[in-house]
C-alpha cells in the first residue's frame, strides 16, 4: 500500500470504448506517473462521448477505481474531462485593481481568470429564460489575453501596477453530457473534484504558453468524437467538435468484414502491431486478414472523417494552420494523418501523431505504454493541479446548479449560474406620478418591492447568505409595491407648509392658497399624474394677515366692509405690528415664520371699529333700554335687537373689524322684558338661614319670575 491517496491525482478519462484511471504525483520540476488503468466498455454504452447506460459506464468507473485503491488505497474525489460534444465557446474579461496590493500570487491570478470564467458563464445562463431553460455547464477555459494597465503582458505572476485583466475563452458543454457523467460518477461512490474538456487537458501538456504564438491545430481522436483546439498568437483561441472518430472507423471494418463491433474493434487494433490478423464473422466464418485488405476497407471511412476534420479545422481558424498534432487512439488509424494533410494542403511532416513521450518533465513509475491514448487522461490529472476548475453543488427550486467555487459562494451566486436574472426576483416599485408645483416638476414615488424570498435548507436566508456543498434553496420572488398615492397637503412641507400664527394671542393656523389645474383646492385634494400645482405661501405679515381674514392698513386709511351685501366705509386709526419680543414695529413685508407671534396695536390707543361701529351706520337704534328700581336701586337692562355674524360666524357687537371682513345681521323677534332678567344685572346675596324663602314684588304686589317688566316699574326681592 503506497501513501495516502489523498496526496495523489486521481484522473479519469471517460471514453465512448473504455474508461482510463490514472494515478499522478507532483515533483519537484514535474510529474510522475504512478499508474494506469484501462477498463473496456462491455457493451456501446457510449456513443459519440456521450453516456447512453449509466449503469454500464459506472460499472466500468468501480473496475477501475476497485484496482487502483487496491494499490493505493481509498479514492473518493476525481478529475475528469468530457468530449466536447454540442461544445459551445463564450469570451469574458475581468479586471481587478491593483492599488494597495504589491503583486497579484498564484492564488489571486486564479481567482481573476475564474472570475472571468464565470462572467462567461453568466452571460450564456442570461441568453435563457429560466434555470430549466439553462442546459450548459462550463467544463474548462483557456487564457487569452494577460493585460497589465491597459496592456498585454506575457504573464500577471508578481507584476505591479494599477490594474490587472484577463481575458479567457470558456468552453460549456449541454447539461445532458454532464449530468450524466456525474451520475456515473455518484454511483461509483466518487465526487467531482475538477471537469475540463478534453482538448484543453491535451492542450495543456502538449502545447505549453511558448509554443501557442503558433498557428497549431491539436486534434483529439477519440471512439466517439474528434475535439479540436487552435492556437494561434500566444492563446488558444478556439474549440471545437466532430460527432465522428474512431467508432466510425471501427464501423467501417465491421461493416466490410461482416464482424460484430467488439471483434471489428480487436481486429482494428491487433492491425497496429501485426501484420495479418485472424477473425471470425457473424456466420461463424474464420477470416485472415491483412493489413492491406482492412486498409482499403477503411479509405471512405477515414476519407470522411478527415473531411469533417478539415471542415472544422477551417471554420475555427479560417485557414489552414501552420501544423496539426494528433492524439487520442484513433489518431493510429492508419492513413488518417497522411488523409488529412492532403486534405488540408501542407506537408505530411506539418502532421505528427503525439503519444505521452512528448509531454515534457513527465516520469513514469514503471513501464508504461506511451501511445495517444494516453495523453488526455495525464492532461486531466495535470490541469486538476495547476488549472483547477472545482465546482460546489447546490439546488434552486429543485433543479441542481453548479457553481465554480472560486470564492465564498452565496444565493446570489447561485441564483445568477441558475440563468436567474435578480432584478426580475426583486418586487417591481409602484408607478410614480408626476406633477409641477409653481412650475418645478415634481415626483412622488410608488412604494418600493419587497426582496425575493430565500429559504436554504429550510430556514429563512438572505440573497448574500454564505452556501455549503448540497444547499437546498428555495427562492419565491417579492412583492410588487403600490402605486403612487400623494394628496395636496403632502406636498405642503418645509416653506410650502402650513404655518400656526398667534394674532394678538390668538392662534391661527393659516394654510397655502393651492390651486390644482387653476382650481381652487383643499389639502386633501388627491392628486393625479400630470397634475399641475400653484401654492402661494404665507410669508410676510400682510400674507398672514390676509390668509388669516385680517388685512392692516399701513396708513390711517378707511376700512371697507360688507354689511347685508352692501359696502360700508369706515374710519379707522393705523396701527403697529410687533412680532414676538420685538420692541420696534415691523414692516408689512416682513418675513415670518411658524410660531410667530404678532401684536397689532392701534395709535394713541385708539380701538379699532367694532361690529356696533358698522351697524350704526344703518340702525339708530341697536338696543333695547329700560331702567327699573330693585331693592331702591336704579338697574339698566339692555337687550341686542340683532344677532349678528362675522365671516359667517356668530360674534358679539364689541368684535373689532378689518379691512374685506364680511358682516350679516338677523333683527330679533321683539319679546318684553321680564323680572327674571334682573338677576342678570344685579348681586344676590343669600342668608346663612336655609329656612328663609325668598318673596319677589312688583310695585307692592307679589308676583312671578316671568311676569312682564317695563321701564320705571320698582322690584323687591325679601327673604322671610
Amino acid at each position: 500500500m503506497h501513501e495516502p491517496s489523498s496526496s495523489y491525482l486521481f484522473a479519469l478519462d471517460i471514453g465512448t470504448r473504455s474508461v482510463v484511471g490514472l494515478i499522478l504525483a507532483e515533483t519537484n520540476d514535474g510529474y510522475h506517473v504512478l499508474d494506469i488503468v484501462t477498463e473496456e466498455h462491455p457493451e456501446r454504452s457510449m456513443l459519440d462521448g456521450q453516456i447512453h447506460n449509466i449503469p454500464e459506464v459506472s460499472a466500468a468507473i468501480v473496475r477501475v477505481k476497485t484496482k487502483l485503491e487496491s494499490i493505493y488505497g481509498p479514492l473518493y474525489d476525481v478529475s475528469v474531462a468530457a468530449a466536447g460534444r454540442s461544445l459551445k465557446t463564450v469570451r469574458a474579461k475581468e479586471t481587478v485593481s491593483l492599488e494597495g496590493n504589491h503583486f497579484l500570487d498564484r492564488s489571486s491570478l486564479l481567482h481573476l481568470e475564474l472570475s472571468a470564467v464565470q462572467k462567461a458563464q453568466f452571460q450564456l445562463a442570461n441568453q435563457y429564460r429560466s434555470l430549466k431553460d439553462h442546459p450548459d455547464y462550463c467544463v474548462g477555459y483557456s487564457i487569452l489575453t494577460y493585460e497589465l494597465d491597459g496592456e498585454q503582458i506575457g504573464s500577471l505572476l508578481e507584476q505591479q501596477g494599477t490594474s490587472a485583466g484577463v481575458e479567457v475563452i470558456a468552453t460549456f458543454l449541454p447539461k445532458v453530457v454532464v449530468e450524466s457523467l456525474l451520475a456515473a460518477l455518484n454511483r461509483a461512490g466518487l465526487r467531482l473534484k475538477a471537469l475540463t474538456l478534453e482538448p484543453i487537458a491535451a492542450i495543456n501538456v502538449l502545447i505549453p504558453a511558448s509554443m501557442r504564438r503558433l498557428n497549431i491545430a491539436l486534434v483529439d481522436i477519440g471512439a466517439g468524437t474528434s475535439d479540436i483546439a487552435i492556437t494561434d498568437s500566444g492563446t488558444v483561441s478556439a474549440y471545437g467538435m466532430v460527432p465522428n472518430a474512431g467508432d466510425e472507423i471501427t464501423e467501417a471494418v465491421s461493416d466490410q468484414f461482416l464482424l460484430d463491433f467488439p471483434e471489428a474493434e480487436s481486429v482494428k487494433r491487433r492491425l497496429r502491431e501485426e501484420t495479418r490478423v485472424n477473425a471470425v464473422d457473424i456466420l461463424g466464418i474464420e477470416q485472415t486478414l491483412t493489413g492491406s485488405d482492412v486498409i482499403e476497407a477503411l479509405s471512405p471511412a477515414v476519407d470522411h472523417l478527415t473531411e469533417l476534420i478539415r471542415e472544422e479545422i477551417l471554420l475555427l481558424n479560417k485557414k489552414a494552420p501552420r501544423a496539426v498534432m494528433l492524439v487520442g487512439g484513433g489518431s493510429m488509424t492508419p492513413k488518417l494523418a497522411e488523409k488529412l494533410a492532403e486534405k488540408l494542403q501542407i506537408p505530411a511532416e506539418r502532421i505528427a501523431v503525439r503519444g505521452v513521450d512528448a509531454i515534457k518533465n513527465l516520469t513514469f513509475a514503471k513501464e508504461q505504454d506511451k501511445s495517444p491514448e494516453f495523453v488526455t487522461p495525464i492532461g486531466i490529472a495535470i490541469a486538476a493541479k495547476e488549472t483547477p476548475v472545482e465546482y460546489l453543488s447546490v439546488t434552486v427550486n429543485d433543479a441542481p446548479v453548479r457553481m465554480f467555487n472560486v470564492k465564498e459562494l452565496t444565493a446570489g451566486d447561485a441564483l445568477l449560474t441558475g440563468g436567474f436574472d435578480l432584478a426580475e426576483l426583486y418586487g417591481k416599485p409602484g408607478a410614480g406620478i408626476t406633477v409641477t408645483v409653481n412650475g418645478r416638476p415634481t415626483s412622488v414615488p410608488g412604494t418600493l418591492g419587497t426582496p425575493p424570498d430565500v429559504v436554504i435548507n429550510g430556514k429563512p436566508a438572505a440573497i448574500d447568505s454564505l452556501l455549503n456543498e448540497g444547499d437546498e434553496i428555495k427562492i419565491q420572488p417579492g412583492q410588487s409595491g403600490k402605486d403612487a398615492e400623494a394628496a395636496v397637503s403632502d406636498l405642503l412641507e418645509g416653506e410650502l407648509a402650513h404655518k400656526l400664527i398667534y394674532i394678538n394671542d390668538q392662534p391661527v393656523t393659516v394654510f397655502p392658497a393651492v390651486n390644482v389645474n387653476n382650481h381652487p383646492a383643499a389639502p386633501t385634494r388627491c392628486l393625479q399624474d400630470r397634475d399641475s400645482l400653484t401654492i402661494q405661501t404665507p410669508a410676510t405679515v400682510q400674507d398672514v394677515l390676509a390668509l388669516a381674514g385680517h388685512s392692516v392698513p399701513s396708513e390711517k386709511e378707511p376700512v371697507k366692509v360688507t354689511l347685508n351685501g352692501k359696502s360700508k366705509i369706515i374710519d379707522t386709526p393705523g396701527a403697529d405690528i410687533f412680532i414676538n419680543d420685538h420692541a420696534a414695529p415691523v414692516m408689512l413685508n416682513q418675513r415670518v415664520q411658524n410660531g410667530d407671534r404678532l401684536t397689532l396695536k392701534n395709535e394713541a390707543g385708539k380701538d379699532r371699529p367694532t361690529v356696533y361701529d358698522i351697524l350704526s351706520l344703518d340702525y339708530r337704534e341697536l338696543k333695547e333700554t329700560i331702567t327699573v328700581t330693585f331693592n331702591d336701586e336704579p338697574v339698566t337692562l339692555t337687550k341686542d335687537r340683532f344677532t349678528c355674524y362675522l365671516n359667517g360666524e356668530r360674534t358679539a357687537m364689541d368684535k373689532p373689524v378689518f379691512h374685506g371682513n364680511r358682516i350679516e345681521t338677523e333683527e330679533n323677534e321683539h319679546e318684553p322684558f321680564i323680572f327674571q332678567d334682573v338677576f342678570a344685572a344685579v348681586n344676590i346675596f343669600r342668608p346663612d338661614d336655609p329656612q328663609l324663602k325668598p318673596l319677589i314684588s312688583l310695585n307692592g304686589q307679589q308676583t312671578a319670575f316671568s311676569t312682564p317688566i317695563n321701564n320705571g316699574d320698582q322690584l323687591e326681592l325679601i327673604w322671610q
